[in-house]
């Protein structure tokens, strides 16, 4: 015989508030500080894989090299990981990239089909005419 116990979908939201001399009461308070941090965390890892299966698909290459290319594309935009794989999500769904992401992202493929190739991203960018960084 299986038993099934069923949650309220909230279970864990427990009301209790921090009272001076109520040590139960903090620690119920911190632990919710901390699971609502987790969660945070969580939803902003789901983002960074949907945006690294995405460029796997484009680029055609493996999970190591496409999450290097976000974290590139991240670092030339000074923005946190996160975001921009919200944005390459949006890109996908037919919402545009600010220029300064597009110009992030096609540096960060120059790079990325360079090291492919065995070459020197610098070189590529020389004979562009682009110049350097």
């Amino acid at each position: 015989m299986q038993r099934t116990t069923m949650l309220p979908e909230n279970w864990w939201d427990l009301r209790a508030e921090a009272v001076a001399g109520n040590a139960a009461g903090q620690d119920v308070v911190a632990l919710r500080a901390e699971n609502d941090q987790l969660r945070r965390a969580l939803a902003g890892r789901m983002v960074i894989d949907q945006a690294c299966g995405m460029v796997m698909v484009l680029a055609l290459c493996r999970r190591g090299p496409a999450g290097k290319l976000l974290v590139d594309m991240a670092r030339q935009c000074n923005t946190k990981l996160p975001d921009v794989a919200v944005a390459v999500v949006a890109a996908w769904e037919g919402e545009p990239l600010s220029r300064l992401m597009q110009r992030a992202l096609r540096d960060a493929l120059r790079r990325l089909y360079a090291e492919d190739r065995g070459c020197d991203s610098r070189l590529t960018d020389e004979t562009s005419g682009r110049g350097g960084p």
